[in-house]
C-alpha cells in the first residue's frame, strides 16, 4: 500500500478503485463536454463564457489526471478509453450544439452530478481508512459544488 493509506484488503482498495473510476470517466466526459462548448458557444456572452469554459476544461483535464493517478497509487489500473469511460459514466453527452444557457445549465447538472460521485468515492475510501482518497475527494467535491454555483449564477 502506498504511503498514507491505511487500506487494509484488497477488497476495500477495489471498491475505492471503482468508485475512483467512475470519477475518474465522469471528470473526463465533463471536460470533453466543456470543451465542446468552449468551442461552440455564440452570443453576446460569447467571450465571457468562451474564456470560463477555457478554464474549467483545463481544470478538469489536471483533476482527471490527478483522479487517475490516484488509481494507480492504490495499486489499480485506471480506466483510460472512451468505452470504459461511457460504462462507467452517468453524465449524458452532448454535441454542444445548445444556446448559453442551456450549455450553462448543462454543465451545472453534471458538476452537482459529479460531486455526489466524488461523495460516494469518499465514503468507501474512509469506509477503507484511505484517508488520502478521502481528502482528495473532499477536495473535488468543494471544486464540482463551487463550479456549479458559479455556472448557474451565469444563466442569463
Amino acid at each position: 500500500m502506498p504511503q498514507g493509506t491505511r487500506t487494509t484488503s484488497a477488497n476495500s482498495c477495489g471498491a475505492v478503485a471503482s468508485k475512483l473510476g467512475a470519477v475518474l470517466a465522469e471528470t473526463y466526459l465533463l471536460m470533453l463536454k466543456t470543451q465542446g462548448y468552449h468551442w461552440n458557444v455564440t452570443g453576446p456572452r460569447f467571450h465571457s463564457l468562451h474564456a470560463m469554459f477555457g478554464e474549467q476544461y483545463n481544470a478538469l483535464f489536471l483533476a482527471a489526471d490527478e483522479v487517475a493517478e490516484r488509481i494507480r497509487a492504490i495499486g489499480r489500473r485506471a480506466p483510460g478509453s472512451y468505452a470504459a469511460f461511457a460504462e462507467l459514466s452517468s453524465l449524458d453527452e452532448d454535441d454542444g450544439a445548445e444556446d448559453a444557457d442551456v450549455m450553462l445549465g448543462n454543465l451545472a447538472r453534471d458538476h452537482a452530478r459529479l460531486a455526489l460521485s466524488a461523495k460516494a468515492a469518499m465514503e468507501a475510501a474512509q469506509e477503507a481508512g484511505d484517508e488520502v482518497t478521502a481528502d482528495m475527494m473532499i477536495g473535488r467535491m468543494t471544486e464540482h459544488d463551487k463550479t456549479a454555483w458559479m455556472l448557474n449564477a451565469s444563466i442569463g
